[in-house]
């Protein structure tokens, strides 16, 4: 009981690292849309985005999250999937969304968030980052 109430951490690695590989899942599951050329024409044909390289952003973001999620999941250049989850979702909230991350468009604007974490903070435990870079330390 002393433990919950406590202002200390509790297995913080573990814990960042659990949060880590359910993000990443996550974000592969919202970019695996990349691989529907028919939602991806959909997307493109939005006021925000539509005109000469409208299709060519939609296919870069969804690229983008697809590929920025399984480098989180696998927690292996956890600083540049977190950078391409920054920018990819900045840009959703900010220009796609018009900026209303305070009511309308707080999804891709949490996910920006959560790339500022991992930049922060490293991948937490279970991740090939270790493994990749064990040897350069």
């Amino acid at each position: 009981m002393k433990k919950l109430f406590s202002s200390l951490p509790i297995i913080p690695q573990q814990g960042l690292g659990m949060v880590r590989i359910i993000f990443g899942a996550l974000m592969v599951y919202h970019g695996k849309e990349v691989f529907d050329p028919q939602l991806m024409k959909e997307y493109a044909s939005w006021d925000s985005i539509s005109g000469a390289n409208g299709l060519l952003l939609v296919y870069l973001g969804k690229g983008s999250e697809f590929v920025a999620g399984l480098l989180l999941l696998l927690g292996i250049f956890t600083r540049v999937g977190s950078l391409m989850t920054i920018g990819t979702m900045s840009y959703i909230t900010f220009f796609v969304g018009g900026g209303r991350f305070w009511y309308e468009d707080q999804h891709p604007f949490m996910f920006a968030l959560f790339g500022l974490l991992f930049l922060f903070t490293g991948p937490g435990a279970f991740n090939l980052d270790e493994v990749v870079f064990k040897k350069r330390r």
